[in-house]
Formats: structure tokens, C-alpha cells, sequence
């Protein structure tokens, strides 16, 4: 063999380890086709084609085992349709990494492969988990606020509508969309989870299907991927709701039998368990899916968490101050539905304290202009629950409900589209401001300030609501929560936050505290903070070192 034919021959068996890598591997976020290899929190994929005589989707059997330098993961395939099976993984730490699958057909048991998993960059922080009881960190140590917006059925919508919704995101500062797998709403979707055995148009045009629901319809999941990979990319996670009770009889997708909601929770789990984005709810208004009891509910989150094999949260969702028992070992977090917390000082944290998990108010009522009581609430009035709960150390999720003013309005809170109201943007700006400081908010002197919370030794917000005021003599809580609390000379600055006009002034006065007097720390010369007389104040009290 002569030195041409030598470079010739290793040129091919380059070329072959890269379409090899290209075939098996994916790389979300990324551009290059030929890496050799995967991001830590990135996602691997391994395709195996064959063609299978029966029903692919329930007959077959299909896992790998992967296993690191001193770990392993047993994760689960799919079918994927078109004679084409997948297992997909996320490694959760940097590495070389060695998998075998396992499988009840031959011509897919014990494939053998191996990748290089190096370290995450730029905005690739991990997945986000419960940190410090209450709060929420990504993996690699960095805080998260979830403030999240609802958007139940955007990615139903056609796609003109997606891409606005997308749009409106990118630019919205929120961090986490409500959404659902199922559709919902007054839109015929193109694509359904199952296939239909049979479509029929009744006299009016509607279309009834009769669905088979032995099958899953992939390029429906393909769809809901990209869009969650979409979301990834600009910073977002998606809480992604399994079940729902809005068919209201149009595709009976709410009254599927005990088995096939089993087989679709595995089946989603096997999908999306390796996108690092993904928040697991296991129902939106769960009490009223007539036809399911609380311990079909149990078994299925039960399920979605034995076969997540990297513990994504999840919760699940109940209409108005019905609450599910949320110390179950399957929730990390209390996903609520009740206005009633954040309407008044210090009764957000009540919950916190009784389930010791984070607490997301997830529907606190919606900004909008409906006629139902719950989707007309102000600008100011969905301001004003946010900081509510953010100032008791839980969390409140965005919604907006206006009604279509033309072809190309939507309801945001169905549909996506574009954002039409006003609280957004301030939620953007409290979300700004809770990242400026040291951590997450919790109350200073839970029993009796609830206006005064802390977020580090040094650090308060003190949030005035709708009370008016023209100044506010200067004083803080001798209890500071976990932190250190001021001591006799400590020097602070003081900053006014018009949370409504989105505007932070300085105070000019310096103030020192002097001795606690009744459990209170005062200016030792009594000053004042000279204030607008507006509703909607805040202040920003920091120590000077």
C-alpha cells in the first residue's frame, strides 16, 4: 500500500467516525455537526434502526445502561416511528461515558458505545433544583427565580403564532412557561399525540376522530421538542403539563384508560427526560379531571418520577385553594391556585411553612379584561400579587387575559402571541432586582413585620403595597431571619424603588441604627425616608461596609 492509498484509506475511516457521531449524537444549542463531543447537561442520543413486525410502540422493550467514571444511568427508549429507535441521555458530569442498551429484540440488545462529556459553557447552567428548602438553584450553583408566564397551548397554534409567542418571550424576562402537552382551546391543532384510525365531519365540518391510542404519533412529540429546545435557547424552562381537563368531549383526551395514560407518561419520560429545561406538572386543575381518583393521580406521578432517571421537579396543579398533599415524596414543590395568599401581608409564607417546600402560586387570577372574575385583574393588581409573594419568599406565576381585539390578537394565556398588558415588564424589573442582590427573600421577623424581608446579612426589601405614604421613619426588624441581624452603628443606604414607574432614587440621608428598642432598630437620630405619595413603594436597604 503506497502513502496515497494510506492517507486515502484513513481519510475514509475518519470521515466514517463522523457521520457515526452525527448519526448517534445530538447537540442542543450547538451548530457543529462533527463534535466528538456532549456538553455536561447536554443531550446524547443513540438511533437504532430496525424494522419491527409488530406494534413497535408496546411490544418493544428498549433501554441502555450508562455508566461513568463512578456512576450510572438506566434510561429508557422509544420508538420514534419510520423504523427508528432512540435512547436519549443527559450526562451529569463531565467525562468519559460507556453505554450498552438492553432490549427484548435481538437486533437491539447489547449495542455498545462510548462518548466524551466536557465541561458546560456559556448559558448551559444545568437543570434546575430545590436549593436551601425553599428556593430553587440551577446545577452548577446558580440561583434561579422562577417568574414564569402561561401559555397553555402555544405550541398547538399554527406556526406564525409560535414564532410571535417565542418572540415575545425572548424579550419578556420571564423564565418558565406554563404549557401543555394536550391540546386545548377553541384551535383545531395540526399534529395530535396519537394517530387517528379514522377522521369524520359531522354536518357543521367539524372533525371527530377515533384515535388509536396503541400508538404514539411522533412527528406530534417532534414538534413539542423543538419548541422545547426553542425555549432552552433563550432561557427558559418549560413546566410542562401532562394532563388537563379542557377537552370538554372534543377528543377525549381527558378520560384516556388507566393504561394508556401509564404507557403516555412512560412514553414522555422515555422522550424528555434528557432535556435539561423540563418541569414535570402532572395536571392543571387537577380535581377536575372527573374520572381520575387521587390514588390514580399518586400512581401516576409516582411513575413520571421512577422513570425520570434525573429527578426534574415536578409538581402538580389544583383549581382555587385546592390544594393536593404536597409533602408526597414525588413533589419537590407546591404548585398553587389561589389569589387569597398574596392578597395580604404575611399570609404568602404560611404555606411555605406548613409543606417546607418552595411554594409557586402558579394562578393568582390573570391580568386582562374578561368578563370571569378571574381573568380581569389589573396591571397594578398582578404587580402587587408578584411582590406579595416574592416578599413572603415564594413565587408567582404571570398570566394575561384579553380578549381578542382582531384576527391576530390571541389569548395569551391559551394561545401565546404577543404580551397586550402592562405587569410584564414590572415583573421583568423585580426579577432584576431580586438578581442584584445577595439571594432569595424570606421575612426578616416572620411573626410580626411582614412588610420587611431579607436576603442576606445587610440586605432588606421593605415593600409599602398600596398603602400611600409621604415618609417612613427609619427602622428594621432586630430578628433577620437565618442571617445576622444589624448591630448597634451599623451605617446603611437606602434606595426607593417605584416598583409601578420601574425607578430607583437614592435617598441622600445616611442612616445608623442605635440600640434594638421593643425588638426594633432605629436611625440613632430618628431620620426619615422622605417618599413619594404613590402606592406601589419599595425600598432597598443595604449596609455600608
Amino acid at each position: 500500500m503506497d502513502c496515497r492509498t494510506c492517507h486515502s484509506v484513513n481519510a475514509m475511516k475518519l470521515l466514517g467516525r463522523l457521520l457515526v457521531l452525527q448519526v448517534i449524537s445530538t447537540f442542543p444549542f450547538t451548530s457543529t455537526l462533527a463534535q466528538s463531543a456532549v456538553e455536561q447537561w447536554g443531550r446524547f442520543e443513540v438511533t437504532l434502526p430496525h424494522s419491527f413486525s409488530g406494534n413497535s410502540f408496546k411490544a418493544v422493550d428498549l433501554s441502555a445502561t450508562f455508566v461513568g467514571h463512578d456512576t450510572s444511568y438506566v434510561v429508557s427508549g422509544f420508538y420514534d416511528g419510520n423504523d427508528t429507535f432512540k435512547i436519549r441521555f443527559m450526562p451529569q458530569q463531565s467525562g468519559r461515558w460507556n453505554y450498552t442498551t438492553a432490549s427484548n429484540v435481538s437486533e437491539l440488545n447489547e449495542k455498545t458505545g462510548s462518548f466524551e462529556c466536557v465541561k458546560a459553557t456559556g448559558k448551559n447552567h444545568g437543570m434546575v433544583r430545590v436549593s436551601e428548602t425553599y428556593h430553587f438553584r440551577y446545577d452548577d450553583g446558580t440561583q434561579y427565580y422562577p417568574f414564569g408566564t402561561t401559555a397553555y397551548a402555544w405550541t398547538h397554534m399554527n406556526h406564525a403564532v409560535q414564532e410571535t409567542t417565542l418572540k415575545a418571550l425572548t424579550s419578556s424576562g420571564f423564565n418558565k412557561v406554563r404549557m401543555s402537552v394536550f391540546p386545548h382551546g377553541s384551535v383545531e391543532p395540526e399534529l395530535f399525540p396519537f394517530p387517528a384510525r379514522e377522521v369524520k365531519r359531522d354536518s357543521s365540518g367539524k372533525e371527530n376522530h377515533a384515535w388509536d391510542f396503541e400508538r404514539f404519533n411522533p412527528a406530534f412529540f417532534k414538534q413539542l421538542e423543538k419548541r422545547i429546545d426553542d425555549l432552552g435557547k433563550i432561557g427558559i424552562e418549560a413546566d410542562l403539563i401532562l394532563f388537563h381537563p379542557y377537552d370538554e368531549k372534543r377528543w377525549g383526551f381527558d378520560v384516556l384508560p388507566p393504561e394508556v395514560n401509564n404507557r403516555y407518561v412512560r412514553y414522555v419520560t422515555a422522550r424528555l427526560s434528557a432535556f435539561r429545561n423540563i418541569w414535570w406538572s402532572m395536571a392543571n386543575e387537577f380535581d377536575y379531571v372527573r374520572t381520575r381518583s387521587r390514588e390514580e393521580w399518586d400512581l401516576l406521578s409516582k411513575t413520571v418520577v421512577e422513570t425520570d432517571p434525573y429527578g426534574h421537579l415536578c409538581s402538580i396543579h389544583g383549581s382555587t385553594a385546592h390544594y393536593y398533599e404536597y409533602w408526597k415524596p414525588e413533589f419537590t414543590h407546591a404548585s398553587i391556585q389561589d389569589e387569597a395568599p398574596v392578597m395580604d401581608f404575611g399570609h404568602a409564607t404560611l404555606l411555605r411553612n406548613a409543606y417546607a417546600k418552595p411554594v409557586i402560586y402558579d394562578e393568582v387570577c390573570y391580568e386582562g379584561d374578561l368578563d370571569r372574575r378571574w381573568g380581569r385583574l389589573s396591571g397594578e393588581e398582578m404587580s402587587y400579587f408578584v411582590w406579595m409573594g416574592v416578599l413572603g419568599g415564594t413565587y408567582v406565576t404571570h398570566g394575561e387575559s384579553y380578549k381578542p381585539s382582531n384576527d391576530e390578537a390571541t389569548l395569551f394565556i391559551r394561545d401565546g402571541g404577543k404580551f397586550r398588558g402592562k405587569s410584564w415588564q414590572r415583573i421583568a424589573f423585580l426579577r432584576k432586582l431580586l438578581e442584584e442582590g445577595p439571594g432569595p427573600l424570606e421575612i426578616a421577623d416572620v411573626g410580626r413585620d411582614h412588610r420587611t424581608a431579607i436576603a442576606g446579612k445587610g440586605y432588606y426589601l421593605v415593600y409599602f403595597g398600596k398603602k400611600m405614604k409621604d415618609s417612613w421613619l427609619f427602622n428594621l426588624p432586630v430578628k433577620s431571619g437565618r442571617f445576622a441581624g444589624a448591630k448597634p452603628g451599623t451605617r446603611f443606604k437606602v434606595e426607593i424603588i417605584d416598583t409601578w414607574e420601574m425607578t430607583i432614587e437614592t435617598c441622600p440621608v445616611t442612616f445608623e441604627v442605635s440600640r434594638p428598642n421593643d425588638y426594633r432598630l432605629h436611625d440613632k437620630n430618628f431620620n426619615k425616608v422622605r417618599l413619594p405619595l404613590k402606592p406601589y413603594q419599595a425600598l432597598r436597604i443595604t449596609e455600608i461596609p
